[in-house]
């Protein structure tokens, strides 16, 4: 069992702060506080790293990981924005809304092979001030144990990954509502109605989302 750092989001200091997001940035696997629920992540061009997080989580292959990033104007680098997805992220990011997008030429390594490239820019202070101060994207899905309820009380974090991961950020109880997720690589596909409505997206996106 490997040590883990643990520590109160209001309680970091800027020493331990920045040491954590160069750790993440170089592939420490972290239990990090959203806008949502509580996710795991780490730095998105440490394929070792992904691999631990797939194997702590049981969770299969094929299911890949979203990106989160500080700011849109990271996202778009690394994936191709129509008007329709341009519009969705001037709307709800930072906030609950996970895109589905076709990887640009530089988010082609991050999207691992697979035809798209989930992206999201979160709305939590914490988290958008640690995506900012690192030099690479974040790796991220939800911190629970594959097909196992997701986490949101602190409580259930440490049960779970204490000793597993090498950072837990605590931020007290978070929502259980989980981001919406939308598949924007062909026809436009709502994958999860989550924290932001199908009629919200709809009405943005100036269309109707097929179901899956």
């Amino acid at each position: 069992m490997s040590r883990t750092r643990i520590f109160k989001v209001s309680e970091m200091g800027e020493k331990d702060f920045l040491q954590a997001a160069r750790a993440l940035t170089d592939g420490a696997v972290a239990v990090v506080p959203t806008d949502t629920v509580y996710g795991i992540g780490t730095g998105a061009l440490c394929e070792d790293s992904i691999q631990r997080i797939y194997t702590l989580k049981n969770r299969p292959a094929s299911n890949p990981l979203q990106i989160l990033t500080g700011s849109l104007e990271q996202a778009r680098r690394m994936a191709e924005f129509s008007g329709g997805a341009l519009r969705l992220a001037q709307k709800f990011w930072p906030g609950g809304l996970t895109m589905i997008l076709s990887p640009s030429p530089e988010g082609r390594t991050l999207a691992r092979g697979f035809a798209g490239i989930g992206l999201r820019v979160p709305n939590h202070p914490f988290l958008s001030a640690l995506l900012r101060a690192m030099t690479a994207p974040l790796a991220c899905t939800s911190a629970n144990l594959h097909s196992q309820p997701v986490l949101t009380e602190e409580k259930d974090v440490l049960e779970t990954f204490d000793g597993k991961a090498d950072y837990i950020f605590l931020d007290g109880a978070l929502s259980p509502v989980a981001s919406s997720v939308v598949d924007l690589t062909d026809k436009p596909v709502l994958l999860r109605e989550g924290d932001i409505s199908r009629a919200e997206l709809e009405y943005v996106w100036g269309g109707s989302f097929y179901v899956k």
